[in-house]
């Protein structure tokens, strides 16, 4: 028994076909031309050090709870001139920053009891705008991750004291050299103070005995 289906597919094909709008190779000119518009995001002038995928939390004291900030990219970025690092997270959507605060000396971060894959720290943090003592927990996907960042973090930390230590030391000695510099001048003031001194005793000395010198030739020279 014949039947009609493959001619009714082929003419279904053929009318879909005639339906389907035609390439006429006209062009449309854009109503707004959008130009390319250089963006900055204050990073430019650092290097990463560290760049790690991660959740961030803050805890929150009114609600006595953590809350989180965001996920998206933790990194620590070191300046090419003064050489400082901050930590500075940002939204993987938003780009809004979650954190952004320097890494200083007597900061440290510790893994957070119960669960090897997130460690928390304390900061004074400007991601709004304005300084906030803040305590940190953030998750990494892997342990490795999370030992990664605590030590980077920690080994940043320490440097920053052993850079204020020889600051100071650097000042210590500045200020040593000055003292030392101005006690030899203290010393030497009093030696010409007494050189002064015995010079003008020795002029004082030599006037009466010039006076009588004058005085005999005068009483020697002829009278006219």
């Amino acid at each position: 028994m014949a039947t009609n289906e493959p001619e009714h597919e082929h003419r279904d094909v053929e009318e879909a076909g005639a339906n389907e709008d035609e390439d006429t190779g006209a062009q449309v000119a854009p109503i707004v031309r959008l130009e390319e518009v250089a963006v900055t995001t204050g990073e430019e002038d650092e290097d990463a050090v560290l760049d790690l995928k991660s959740k961030l939390y803050r805890f929150d004291k009114e609600a006595n709870q953590w809350k989180e900030r965001g996920a998206g990219t933790v990194k620590l970025l070191k300046h090419k001139s003064t050489g400082k690092i901050r930590l500075v997270m940002r939204q993987s959507k938003t780009l809004k920053i979650c954190a952004n605060h320097f890494v200083t000396q007597g900061m440290s971060v510790q893994e957070h009891v119960g669960n090897e894959k997130s460690c928390v720290w304390h900061a004074r943090d400007f991601a709004d705008g304005e300084l906030k003592d803040e305590l940190f927990c953030i998750r990494f996907a892997s342990i490795e991750n999370c030992k990664a960042f605590m030590q980077k973090f920690n080994e940043v930390a320490e440097s920053e004291v052993e850079k204020e230590e020889s600051r100071d030391a650097s000042d210590t000695a500045g200020l040593l050299e000055k003292l030392t510099v101005e006690e030899t001048k203290t010393e030497e003031k009093p030696v010409e103070k007494e050189k002064t001194e015995v010079e003008a005793d020795e002029k004082k000395k030599d006037e009466p005995e010039k006076a009588g010198e004058e005085k005999k030739t005068e009483e020697a020279s002829p009278s006219t």
